[in-house]
């Protein structure tokens, strides 16, 4: 093989620089050779920027393969410094730190900018690696990400940048008071983030799927799933034999709602597992508590639609199962509506208040077709008393609540849901359809009426998951006819039945479709959650910016007067006026004490 040689001062030429501070060597080693190898770089450092500092003398040396010294153009100065010094070299070794250049990272820059590039310099390949992860998340998880701390400093990762981060405002891992969800919080959902707040999570950025989804999913469930009890009733009835309807629309509804309460329910443990601290926001919200009793209602009409082909009676244990949880959320939330505090009935009265009612008469629905008496007729005898106090409190909406926004209006729908279902278990209970039954039935059906004639106030409304509202109790309403018409057979209660279901299937076929379209296509779905992301103080202002804020209420007043009065319904102008409830009083309160410090 010819020898091989490498001038080092082309490279400068080249350049119109050289490197001043360290000596570097190009070489090609002979086990490289017969790998087929690229050269490497190496450079020598010297041990102390001091030691290494020579004056800039241009020198040119060319090495053969055998390390011989070929040409040389180190001047008689030169010589005779080295020889006086090579005595000196011999008694005192000086030691070179050498370290390999990443391959393919050499550029012709490095000497003409008179340093050495670092991987800070370099393009990235891969953006994913360089990009710092985005920790503002990490106070929501299950573990508050120590174990991931932990396991980085196990693997002698930088920490530092960690410390920062947690060094941020987070989620606080205290329990919220409910007081500060009114203060943060407003709309009759409290799901907005008042203009005074700041909100933990970034705003500006979608969040994590898991952390946007929410509780209210399993009303998807309940949708379907009645849909399935609604459809064996029509098989089964004997006033609805002359439809011809099939037991495998039943079954084909059942299974679909199986594999649907699955796949929501699976999603929404993940949640759990790796968000814990959103769902423990979730079951501290005033409201949102009231939709932890979705699940186990769908699975109570999962056993009242379960098929014939697949089994004709269900364990009794079964029923005892589903309706702990029922019962433990009940006493949890009837005891706060009558003890009294912030969490008061009055404070929290919302149509979702109804999800808490209307497990006890499903529960009892179910325990009374199982052939249970004293349970059933126990969980009755408790909805009914609630139901009976919160349909009060809601008919007359206190000063103090908060109209409902118009996106909201579907959950009026819940009104008709409880009667309706409280008719079929006192039928079950007693073993016909007497006049307690019709009672309830004839109130749901009055009710559902009420609310479908006034179509503008339904109107212009925009998707979300409180559209399912529609569909749980219009099912209800059309199963309550289908009892109803098997005591009563007449030509009007037959016709009813058609129209009733027929508006049932077409609404919760509509709204699955469209829920499919948002969650798959649009990827609208589900937005972030902002109330689950208030901090648990309350974000520090001057009393002027809250005199600016609280000054401003008075133009939303005409702007919402006006919007009623445009209206088809102006009659409700009283509506229309925002009248004075208790945060507005702490409002005022705090904005006069922060004047009269200043």
């Amino acid at each position: 093989m010819d020898d091989f040689g490498i001038i080092v001062d082309n490279q400068l030429e080249l350049t119109g620089s050289s490197f001043e501070n360290s000596p570097v060597v190009v070489t090609e080693a002979a086990t490289e050779r017969q790998h087929g190898r690229k050269h490497s770089v190496s450079i020598s450092l010297p041990p102390s920027p001091l030691a290494g500092y020579s004056p800039p003398i241009q020198k040119r040396v060319v090495f053969s393969d055998n390390n011989e010294i070929i040409f040389s153009n180190v001047g008689s100065s030169d010589s005779a410094t080295t020889s006086t010094d090579n005595s000196t070299r011999r008694n005192k070794k000086v030691k070179f730190y050498s370290q390999t250049m990443p391959r393919h990272t050499a550029f012709p820059e490095a000497p003409a900018m008179g340093k050495l590039l670092s991987y800070s310099d370099f393009p990235s390949r891969n953006p994913k690696i360089i990009k710092q992860r985005d920790s503002r998340f990490d106070s929501y998880k299950t573990w508050s990400g120590k174990l991931e701390r932990q396991i980085s400093t196990l693997r002698g990762k930088n920490v530092e940048g960690q410390q920062e981060s947690n060094s941020r405002p987070t989620a606080e891992m205290e329990n919220i008071p409910v007081d500060r969800y009114f203060a943060a919080l407003e709309g009759p959902e409290l799901d907005t983030l008042r203009a005074s707040e700041e909100s933990i999570l970034p705003e500006d950025k979608k969040w994590p799927f898991l952390l946007r989804y929410p509780i209210s999913s399993f009303g998807i469930c309940l949708g379907v799933s009645s849909q399935a009890v609604m459809w064996k009733a029509l098989a089964t009835s004997s006033s609805t034999k002359f439809l011809h309807i099939s037991l495998d629309v039943n079954l084909v509804l059942w299974c679909i709602s199986v594999v649907l309460m699955a796949v929501v329910a699976f999603t929404y443990a993940l949640k759990i597992i790796f968000y814990f601290e959103a769902v423990r926001r979730e079951y501290y919200h005033p409201i949102r508590i009231n939709f932890f009793f979705a699940p186990w209602i769908s699975l109570l009409f999962l056993a009242l639609g379960v098929p014939q082909s697949v089994t004709k009676t269900l364990p009794t244990v079964l029923w005892y199962i589903l309706m702990t949880p029922i019962f433990c959320l009940e006493l949890k939330i009837y005891g706060q509506w009558m003890s009294g505090g912030q969490r008061r009935l009055s404070k929290v009265a919302n149509p979702v208040n109804h999800l808490s009612v209307v497990g006890n008469f499903v529960g009892a629905l179910l325990g009374a077709s199982m052939g249970l008496k004293e349970g059933p007729i126990f969980f009755y005898a408790v909805g009914l008393a609630h139901y009976v106090v919160l349909f009060v409190t809601l008919y007359q909406r206190l000063p103090t609540n908060e109209t409902l926004p118009k996106d909201l209006h579907p959950v009026f729908f819940l009104f008709v849901a409880a009667p309706s279902v409280a008719s079929m278990a006192w039928a079950t209970i007693k073993g016909s359809f007497d006049y307690g039954s019709r009672i309830s039935y004839f109130i749901a059906l009055f009710l559902y009426f009420s609310l479908a004639v006034r179509i503008n106030f339904f109107r212009g409304i925009r998707f979300s998951l409180t559209w399912w509202a529609y569909t749980f109790p219009m099912t209800g309403a059309a199963i309550a006819t289908i009892r109803y018409s098997a005591v009563v057979t007449n030509t009007l209660t037959k016709c009813l039945v058609v129209i009733l279901c027929s508006l049932a299937t077409l609404t919760v076929t509509a709204l699955l479709v469209t829920t499919i379209i948002y969650a798959f296509v649009l990827r609208d779905l589900f937005p972030n959650d902002i109330s689950i992301a208030i901090s648990e103080r309350r974000h520090k202002s001057s009393g002027i910016w809250h005199l600016s804020k609280f000054g401003s209420s008075d133009t939303k007043d005409i702007e919402q007067y006006l919007k009623y009065v445009d209206s088809s319904d102006e009659k409700d102008i009283e509506a229309s006026l925002a009248h004075p409830n208790s945060s507005t009083i702490e409002l005022i309160t705090s904005v006069s004490t922060e004047v009269r410090q200043q």
